[in-house]
């Protein structure tokens, strides 16, 4: 298991930054690198349930490990749902990653936000990460920042 971490200085306050981040119709916009289409769909509670799913439905249900906001949210992941909304947190392919954490910590810097994520994933997974993670926090921080991004 690989930790990769990323980080952006964002100009704009905590709350804005974490707004972009979680609410739905901004998630989707940042969270496309990873997948077109991709919502998390949340109950907002430590142990309760989390889903990052794609356009099909198909993704994985995590739980909020520690939640913090707007400063910090660590998911843990638990395991994969199908497009029928069938759990596998048991199957020996799930349970190589089972309980991978992806945190996100928002820090005030000065009247700016240093936006700083980590993930957990498998090598295979890698170049997947990167491409979405640094694409992805450029799109945060252009929403943030009120700055078109024609390039990305």
């Amino acid at each position: 298991m690989e930790t990769l971490s990323y980080e952006t200085v964002i100009d704009a306050p905590l709350q804005k930054v974490w707004d972009i981040l979680w609410n739905p119709e901004t998630y989707s916009e940042w969270t496309r690198f990873f997948g077109a289409g991709s919502v998390m769909k949340s109950d907002w509670k430590i142990g309760g349930k989390t889903y990052f799913l794609n356009a099909e439905g198909e993704g994985m249900v995590s739980t909020i490990d520690s939640l913090e906001e707007p400063n910090q949210i660590v998911f843990k992941h638990l395991g994969m749902v199908d497009k029928n909304g069938v759990e596998d947190t048991q199957s020996k392919e799930v349970m190589e990653w089972n309980g991978s954490f992806e945190k996100y910590f928002l820090i005030d810097f000065g009247g700016k936000t240093k936006l700083h994520a980590e993930v957990q994933v498998e090598k295979q997974w890698e170049d997947h990460m990167n491409t979405g993670f640094t694409k992805g926090l450029m799109v945060v921080k252009s929403l943030a920042e009120g700055v078109s991004l024609d390039s990305v």
